[in-house]
């Protein structure tokens, strides 16, 4: 019995109504007035609490001010990190191709390979070559030809006419010019507009010297071309080809995206170089 009166003592305590009231301090005139009970009091409190919690929550996680906590990194912290990894990636595949490439041209270096000795040759004597003639077996049609080369004028005095290499370029994609070559605000490119997954082509037959990822522009791809041109395809979705992979003129090697942190929408940045200095890809090539 006694337990059950404590019981409903403490259940009586819980549910026993207090009011709570404000007076004017000088007129004793009731301002406020509420009814509560100690239930009610721990009801609302922790519901209180718990609102407080949440809250304070949806602050730290979706507004910058969780930067101001230790713990927490900010986002141009996040940004560099980022940044960092792709540039850590692009020397990685660097440094693999010049390891590829010293590798290759140690044996030549260090003398492990000799020069190929020519049977022809019978011996070198007072500076002079004598070459075994029966070895050659050259036809009466080599040797008209010999005669022919041998009689013309190794070192003309005037030339017959401009000796130069003229390069014949394929347009990489068909499109709107957005943005012309302009060397005064350094944009050495022509901004070609076109719709997500155009395919992107070669300009001329070449070797593709860098096929990778950067922050600014995206997927990026550059081929060598002969007369010392370099074209250079930028913002590219992804990339068909990979470095070192020899590409003829009008192969598909990417498509069109947007793709990089100064894209402006789905469009090809076409640069055109020659020996080192940018050229007028216009003055080259019909886009249109």
């Amino acid at each position: 019995m006694a337990k059950k009166d404590k019981k409903r003592k403490f259940k009586q305590k819980l549910t026993d109504k207090y009011r709570l009231v404000i007076l004017n301090e000088d007129t004793f005139q009731e301002r406020f007035s509420l009814k509560l009970s100690r239930l009610n009091v721990f009801v609302l409190g922790g519901l209180f609490s718990i609102l407080l919690i949440v809250l304070t929550t949806l602050l730290i996680a979706f507004t910058s001010l969780r930067e101001y906590i230790p713990g927490y990194s900010s986002t141009s912290l996040k940004r560099k990190a980022t940044r960092l990894t792709y540039e850590a990636d692009s020397l990685k595949n660097r440094l693999e191709v010049l390891e590829t490439y010293t590798k290759a041209l140690r044996p030549v270096l260090t003398g492990e390979i000799e020069p190929e000795k020519i049977d022809s040759i019978v011996n070198i004597k007072d500076g002079g070559v004598s070459f075994d003639e029966s070895k050659l077996q050259a036809t009466k049609k080599d040797s008209l030809f010999r005669e022919k080369v041998e009689s013309k004028d190794r070192f003309p005095l005037s030339e017959a006419g401009d000796s130069r290499a003229k390069n014949v370029f394929f347009s990489p994609l068909t499109g709107v010019v957005s943005q012309d070559y302009d060397i005064n605000s350094r944009h050495y490119a022509v901004d070609i507009v076109a719709k997500t997954g155009t395919p992107v082509k070669a300009i001329a037959d070449g070797t593709v010297i860098l096929a990778e990822w950067t922050t600014e522009t995206g997927y990026v791809i550059m081929v060598q071309h002969s007369n010392q041109f370099l074209s250079v395809y930028k913002h590219n979705g992804t990339l068909l080809k990979q470095q070192g992979e020899f590409v003829k003129s009008g192969e598909v090697i990417a498509n069109v995206g947007s793709t990089g942190e100064l894209t402006t929408g789905p469009h090809l940045h076409f640069e055109l170089w020659n020996d080192g200095y940018p050229v007028n890809p216009i003055n080259y090539i019909a886009f249109q």
